[in-house]
């Protein structure tokens, strides 16, 4: 349990490193990387994809990542 929460603690950290351009670019981009990381960790994919799509518009909105 604990590699799986790794797992995903990185793809997150490596999703909000890749901003994109637009909102819509920001969301596709954060939503694959949070579906890759619910693969890899055997989690619920669409979740993964969700929760990744709104960290990364979140994070690049906000300014919180160096985009």
């Amino acid at each position: 349990m604990r590699s799986k929460t790794g797992a995903l603690a990185i793809a997150a950290l490596l999703g909000l490193a890749a901003c994109g351009d637009t909102v819509g670019e920001q969301a596709v981009i954060g939503g694959a990387v949070g579906a890759g990381a619910a693969a890899v960790t055997s989690g619920n994919v669409v979740t993964g994809a969700a929760v990744g799509a709104a960290g990364n518009v979140l994070a690049c909105e906000l300014d919180i990542a160096n985009c």
